[in-house]
């Protein structure tokens, strides 16, 4: 070779080095979040907000300078309500995107499909969604309640004198982990309380179950028996027929409360909710509440909604999932700030106590122990404008039970994350 080609040889070949070790350091200049929620799919009705929710945490993270001087980029993926496809989804942020961080799930057994994938590389998975505990794993953050934080008070809310006197159940859910194992935990909660098994009733329908015409006559026949109250955790868009069939059959509030633990102002937008007025819902938050931080809140999400053009924008509503996922993001975000790293086990342990002001009103904190946040509970009435009005709450958040007392055996596990939990 010539002694000119040689020298425009090894030229190219630096500048392509050059240009290589720009792009490695461009890249690591950001710091990959992983976005791990149903797009599409039977979930899709309830988890899209929470990706975009998500999306809006991240980009105002950004506005205010990111994470250790670095942006936050996201990394979207879709596992279409596939629940195997959720552990595959999430195999590939950890280890060929090389996440920091997922926030993602809805369903319990999309989340338990993952759990063995982020123990055995040790990543850290972020949850939004109230679930049925017995589950306290080292690599998972749980920002929604535990059965303690919102099935238990409900019900004892339904039994209240203010809350209809319920002496019947009817426990409707969708047929998977979450709302198997809350109705175990409720029956016993109800034998305590007195009630027998003759005044439980329990159905279950599978995933995008849609005909609820012969479910809604069983309740109305059982409700004959003394007054009931039905007490649902029908997931994703099954919820929209079952609604709609308690109007068509006149199934009123006064008549037999339906209190809800999946379903808020998200699943309400494409319902007629005026024949629903009085129905209820148990979460940790709702649009209604007002405080300045809420205030701030809704509206940042409705520009948003609006600026991005995302479906339905002019009637954007914000619910407690979504709170949960804003709350997450930024709490891990204060934890990776105070461990000036994004390392798992160091964001790990810097998280133990940290504390939000969260769009509830309240002061929210991080468990040192149970990687649970302190949450309130609060219940409320759907209006005809398909919001709630907040009928009931508690004074000060509540420390969560993951393991609860109402199933044999608990009082033995370890207060503190353990892998296999």
């Amino acid at each position: 070779m010539k002694r000119r080609s040689l020298i425009k040889a090894f030229t190219l070949s630096a500048s392509i080095a050059a240009m290589g070790l720009s792009w490695s350091i461009q890249a690591a200049e950001t710091i990959k979040v992983g976005i791990l929620h149903s797009l599409s799919g039977t979930m899709a009705i309830s988890e899209t907000s929470l990706k975009d929710m998500a999306l809006m945490t991240i980009e105002q993270i950004n506005a205010k300078g990111g994470v250790n001087g670095k942006m936050l980029e996201a990394v979207v993926v879709d596992p279409a309500s596939n629940w195997p496809l959720f552990a595959e989804k999430s195999r590939q942020l950890l280890t060929q995107d090389k996440v920091a961080v997922v926030f993602g799930c809805w369903t319990s057994v999309s989340r338990k499909s993952v759990l063995p994938v982020f123990e055995e590389l040790n990543g850290l998975l972020f949850y939004p969604v109230q679930y049925e505990g017995e589950e306290m794993s080292p690599n998972v953050f749980y920002t929604g309640a535990a059965p303690n934080q919102q099935a238990i008070p409900a019900v004892e809310y339904v039994m209240s004198e203010e809350g209809g006197s319920a002496k019947r159940f009817f426990l409707l859910g969708t047929d998977y982990v979450y709302p198997r194992t809350t109705n175990k935990i409720l029956r016993a909660f109800l034998h305590s309380k007195g009630v027998a098994d003759k005044d439980i009733e329990e159905v279950y329908t599978p995933f995008g179950h849609a005909d609820y015409q012969t479910i809604v006559a069983n309740i109305k026949k059982f409700s004959a028996g003394g007054k009931t109250a039905v007490i649902s955790t029908v997931n994703g868009d099954s919820n929209v027929p079952f609604y709609k069939e308690l109007a068509n059959q006149g199934l009123k509030a006064t008549d037999v409360p339906v209190v809800a633990f999946s379903v808020g102002e998200e699943e309400l937008r494409g319902i007629d909710t005026k024949p629903l007025v009085g129905h209820l819902a148990a979460w940790n938050y709702f649009e209604s509440v007002d405080n300045p931080v809420n205030q701030k809140f809704v509206a940042d999400w409705k520009a948003y909604a609006k600026a991005k053009n995302l479906p339905g924008a002019d009637k954007a509503v914000t619910n407690d999932p979504m709170e949960a996922t804003y709350v997450g993001i930024h709490m891990w975000a204060q934890a990776a700030e105070k461990a000036k790293s994004t390392d798992v086990d160091k964001v790990r342990e810097a998280l133990a106590g940290q504390s939000f002001q969260a769009p509830s009103g309240f002061t929210l904190t991080m468990d040192k122990t149970n990687h649970h946040l302190h949450k309130p509970v609060m219940i409320g009435e759907i209006q005809d404008d398909g919001q709630f009005s907040v009928v009931w709450e508690t004074e000060q958040p509540l420390r969560a039970q993951p393991w609860s007392p109402f199933i044999p055996g608990n009082d033995k596990r370890p207060d503190y994350a353990v892998k296999g939990n």
